[in-house]
C-alpha cells in the first residue's frame, strides 16, 4: 500500500478557517471535540463523505444538516474505556475511604482515628451500557461491587451488568452509586433532574463521566445541599467550564475534574493513531470503524 501522504492533502484550520478548509474537502477529522465550528461552516462541506470525532460523544456535529446528510460519522469509541473505568473506581473509592477528608487532616496537623465505608456489597447503577460503560461496570464488579445497568432495552443476563433495565426512576431506590456514563440525546438530556434525585438514597453518590448536560445542574446543586444525596463526583458539567463563583466549586460534598477522566498520558497520540488508522481504510475503500447512527448519535453495541 502506497503511504498515506502520498494520496492525500492535508489541511489544518482553526474554528475561524474551517469554513475555507471544508471546501472541497472528502474528510473531516474533528480533533476538538468541543468545537462547536462545524454547523457555522456546514455549507462550504461541497464535497464532505466523512467527519470523524475525536472523542466518544458526537453531540456537537448532531446538527440536523448533517444528521439528514448522506456523510458518515465515525467516532473514537473504545480509546478511553479503561482509563475513565479507572477515574470512576478511584472516585467510588475516593468517597469510600474519605481521602479528602484525610488530606484536610494531614493539612492540619491532625491525627484523628476515623471509620470509611466498605466497597464490597455496594450497588451501582450504570446508565449507559456502551462500551465506557461496560468497562465501567467489569472494573466495579472486580472491585466486589452489586453492578446493574440501565440501557434502552432490557435484559436479565447480561455478561457485564448482570442486569440491565430501562426504567431510571424504578432502579434508582436501590443504588448506593449512580454512575453517568450516557451519550448525549434528545432524550438524555436532563435525565437527571430534580425528580431523579428524589428518588436516590440519602447516602447514595452521583458520578458524571457522560455530559453535563445529562443533568440539571441547579437541582444537582440543591439536592446536594438539602441532602438529598451524599455527594458527587463530576468530570463534567453544565455549563462547561463551570465559571467563577459557581455554586459547585465550594460544596464540601463536590468533587471537580475538568473533563479528563480519560485523558492519561499518551492520549493525544492515540488518538491520531486512531483516526489515521480508520482514513487508511477509508482510502483503501475498507469498511471503517466506531460508525455512528446519526439517528441515535452513537455507536450501536
Amino acid at each position: 500500500m502506497r503511504p498515506v501522504s502520498e494520496r492525500a492533502e492535508v489541511r489544518y484550520a482553526a474554528a475561524g478557517e474551517l469554513a475555507e478548509a471544508l471546501h472541497g474537502a472528502d474528510v473531516l477529522f474533528v480533533y476538538d471535540f468541543t468545537s462547536t465550528a462545524v454547523p457555522g461552516a456546514w455549507p462550504a462541506a461541497d464535497r464532505l463523505r466523512w467527519v470523524h470525532v475525536g472523542a466518544t460523544g458526537v453531540d456537537a456535529v448532531m446538527f440536523d444538516e448533517l444528521v439528514d446528510s448522506d456523510v458518515v460519522v465515525t467516532n473514537t469509541r473504545g480509546m478511553f474505556d479503561g482509563p475513565i473505568a479507572e477515574y470512576v473506581l478511584a472516585q467510588i473509592l475516593n468517597f469510600a475511604k474519605d481521602l479528602p477528608e484525610s488530606w484536610r487532616l494531614q493539612q492540619r496537623h491532625e491525627w484523628r482515628h476515623r471509620e470509611s465505608e466498605r466497597l464490597s456489597g455496594a450497588t451501582v447503577l450504570v446508565v449507559g451500557t456502551g462500551s465506557i460503560g461496560r468497562a465501567i461496570a467489569r472494573m466495579l464488579r472486580g472491585a466486589g461491587m452489586d453492578v446493574r445497568g440501565l440501557g434502552r432495552r432490557g435484559c436479565a443476563d447480561d455478561p457485564d451488568f448482570g442486569t440491565i433495565g430501562t426504567d431510571l426512576h424504578a432502579e434508582l431506590p436501590a443504588a448506593d452509586y449512580v454512575v453517568a456514563v450516557a451519550p448525549l440525546t434528545p432524550q438524555t438530556r436532563h435525565l437527571f433532574d430534580g425528580r431523579a434525585f428524589a428518588a436516590m438514597k440519602p447516602h447514595a453518590r452521583f458520578v458524571n463521566v457522560g455530559r453535563g448536560e445529562l443533568v440539571v445542574t441547579d437541582d444537582l446543586v440543591a439536592a446536594l445541599r438539602n441532602g438529598s444525596i451524599a455527594g458527587a463526583a463530576l468530570d463534567v458539567v453544565d455549563p462547561e467550564p463551570l465559571p467563577p463563583g459557581h455554586a459547585l466549586w465550594d460544596l464540601p460534598n463536590v468533587q471537580l475534574t475538568p473533563h479528563n477522566s480519560g485523558d492519561v498520558i499518551g492520549w493525544r497520540g492515540d488518538l491520531i493513531a486512531t483516526f489515521a488508522e480508520n482514513f487508511r481504510k477509508w482510502i483503501d475503500g475498507r469498511p471503517l470503524d466506531n460508525v455512528v447512527d446519526k439517528r441515535l448519535g452513537y455507536v450501536p453495541s
